[in-house]
């Protein structure tokens, strides 16, 4: 495949704000020339961990790492649903390949002959294999990220020679393309790695928490965990068009209302986690750019732990269902940024898609029915808990749920995690009750559901679910996608969606929007599948 046609290579063919505290002052004026080359960045919360293949590398880690590793391939861009550049699902584009050829069962990769690591060592198909070799046997997420393309032993990777790498298919699957797109199977420089890895550590995972090891568009040249990360262009980068932005400073400055202050005069250039109430008002004000992108395949929802009493019993979830105050979210928390994935008419068919609407309703009479048949006409106790670094979203829903739920008698108290331990109080499925967001970075139904639903996934089905008659539906609706064989996948795909919202251990809430302000003269924004900012494409005038 010529590089032109590489370009245009689909899946197809693939089969403070006001009453806020004053916020503390960043820039000085010595420093204003290295302003205009530097993009300031104000989250909530930032990585914990360096490396998507580390235990519990938490969503901000999502973005060091796209931002400072290549993979083989990338993602065309198209214009989403705002106007906005939003990444195009089905085309691709190279990155450390520069071509890519398709076969029946194997897809062979050519490596541009100039890509290095940030260390200037040349980036070789041994380094390919190695790095795909370790993101199917670290476990975890990154192995079942991998796992959901069917990219699962080390065998599929062979070393053709030094600038070509073959994958092998181990079955027909028409998400394994697309799969070496996302953040998991980015290149490792795995010579420096294997400097750092010991006995215990055989894939250096320890010393990558800390170290990039990459040969992405930046590099990091500073990190304090729970402070800032400092980013600088890689000027050997050849995985695409060279930057515009330098320097990228990313700040964590936990007040939303700090960081509100910080965009309003002017002195940080992008946040995307303020409080809807606060994108609503600025967008008003028209001073920033707004921009308000749904979740691709993504939904925030009350998850209940199946495994865990009272939880265990489907009517109790049910009930759960029913007395979640969905509307009060949208108005109080939302302020109508995102789409409800709650109260579908009585009569609608099931949707061959993903996310859409069931047709619970908030319904407190229904609920505490339910409740009495199931054996707790008083109710219970419990805890609801919630990621504390995306606390501007989740606190305030999950007060209105403690609220909503003593109404039928479930008195639950309050579990706010530290954004930097999540992922691992997510994965540990002790939590009884709990609110999360879950995005398929593949925008397919059966993916979803494989991450969430599936009774053998150990990673995302954090509900501990397990249903052989779910399990049939999701494998049958990937083996229907693979052969093209469409009335078994609408009706697998209608099947397995009428038990998730049947059997309740998980409760749609809402598809969210991704929200970020920016400075007026700040362009370039792209929706990418992981929500994440993608600074290469970012400019500033």
């Amino acid at each position: 495949m010529k590089r032109r046609d590489f370009l245009k290579s689909t899946v197809a063919t693939a089969a403070v704000s006001a009453g806020g505290v004053p916020a503390p002052a960043i820039w000085s004026s010595a420093k204003a020339q290295s302003r205009a080359e530097t993009l300031l960045i104000v989250s909530e919360s930032g990585p914990n961990n360096l490396d998507i293949h580390g235990v519990g590398t938490n969503v901000p880690g999502y973005e060091a790492s796209w931002n400072c590793y290549d993979r083989l391939i990338s993602h065309e861009m198209k214009e989403g649903p705002n106007g906005v550049p939003y990444y195009d699902r089905d085309k691709f584009k190279p990155e450390l390949a520069e071509d890519m050829n398709v076969g029946d069962m194997s897809a062979t990769f050519k490596l541009k002959k100039n890509a290095v690591f940030h260390d200037g060592t040349p980036v070789t198909a041994k380094d390919v294999k190695w790095s795909l070799d370790r993101a199917v046997t670290v476990g975890g997420f990154p192995t079942f990220q991998m796992k959901a393309g069917s990219l699962e032993k080390p065998e599929q990777f062979v070393v053709v020679d030094d600038r070509t790498i073959r994958v092998d298919f181990i079955r027909k699957d028409r998400l394994t393309i697309p799969d070496l797109a996302v953040i998991v199977p980015c290149v490792v420089n795995s010579e420096l790695v294997k400097k750092h890895a010991t006995a215990e550590d055989p894939w250096g995972l320890e010393y990558t928490k800390q170290n990039v090891a990459g040969s992405g568009a930046y590099k990091i040249a500073k990190w304090t965990p729970g402070v800032d990360v400092t980013f600088e262009r890689n000027e050997a980068w050849t995985g695409g068009p060279m930057p515009k932005v330098r320097r990228v400073i990313w700040r964590v400055v936990p007040s939303a209302g700090n960081r509100r202050a910080l965009l309003e005069r002017g002195d940080a250039d992008i946040s995307y986690d303020l409080p809807n109430k606060d994108f609503v008002e600025l967008k008003n004000d028209g001073k920033l750019s707004i921009v308000s992108t749904p979740y691709s395949n993504g939904i925030q929802y009350i998850g209940m732990n199946v495994t865990k009493p009272p939880f265990d019993n489907v009517k109790v979830r049910q009930a759960v269902a029913y007395a979640l105050p969905y509307q009060k979210i949208m108005d109080a928390v939302m302020f109508g940024l995102s789409k409800p994935m709650f109260g579908a008419a009585a009569d609608a068919p099931t949707e061959v898609a993903w996310p859409q609407a069931h047709k619970y309703n908030t319904d407190l009479a229904k609920a505490r029915q339910l409740l009495a048949e199931a054996g707790y006409p008083n109710g219970f106790e419990t805890t609801i808990s919630f990621d504390l670094g995306f606390a501007g979203i989740n606190e305030p829903l999950c007060v209105l749920a403690q609220e909503s739920l003593q109404q039928i008698g479930v008195k639950t108290t309050i579990n706010k995690v530290p954004g930097a331990n999540w992922r691992t109080e997510l994965n540990k499925k002790e939590m009884p009750l709990f609110t999360n967001v879950f995005s398929g970075w593949l925008d397919y139904p059966e993916y979803f559901f494989f991450w969430c639903y599936d009774g053998q996934n150990s990673v995302f089905n954090t509900m501990s679910y397990q249903n052989p008659a779910m399990d049939k539906l999701i494998a049958g609706a990937r083996a229907a996608a693979a052969t093209g064989d469409k009335p078994t996948y609408d009706k697998d795909v209608r099947g397995f969606v009428d038990l998730a919202f049947a059997d309740a251990p998980r409760v749609p809430l809402f598809q969210p929007y991704v929200n970020v302000a920016m400075q007026k003269n700040v362009s370039g924004y792209q929706y990418w599948f992981h929500r994440r900012l993608d600074y290469r494409a970012l400019v500033k005038a």
